[in-house]
């Protein structure tokens, strides 16, 4: 018998979501500037509000909890998962609310009612952690 429980999954959810963020930037590989580098002077490097924001990469271990979790979204609607996944990026409940046309407490239900859809397809699945 597995043991999911419905904070477990909001974690695994919500920290799926900050390793996501935490992958490095998908670019275009073919693509290069021809343009001269732009020498910035004292001032205007002092001036530039636009500071460059290091994080560290994922782990493998992380990437592998990120796609587990990722797996997990099948089981949901398209609207289950935007909901889950806004709530991991941390909006809060009035805009989600605004976004799928309901008041804030509705959309806490649907998210909680989503949360528990998951533990249920969870804990009845054989062979998980």
């Amino acid at each position: 018998m597995n043991d999911w429980k419905t904070e477990s999954v909001a974690t695994r959810i919500v920290q799926a979501s900050r390793t996501a963020h935490r992958l490095p930037a998908v670019r275009v590989q073919a693509h290069f500037n021809l343009w001269p580098v732009i020498v910035r002077g004292e001032f205007e490097r002092l001036a530039n509000d636009d500071a460059p924001l290091y994080r560290a990469p994922p782990t493998p271990a992380e990437i592998e909890q990120m796609l587990e979790v990722m797996r997990w979204m099948k089981f949901l609607g398209v609207q289950e998962r935007l909901l889950l996944w806004m709530r991991a990026d941390r909006y809060a409940w009035d805009e989600i609310g605004r976004r799928f046309g309901m008041c804030r407490t509705s959309a806490w239900r649907h998210w909680k009612a989503s949360i528990l859809k998951l533990v249920q397809v969870l804990n009845d699945q054989p062979g998980q952690k």
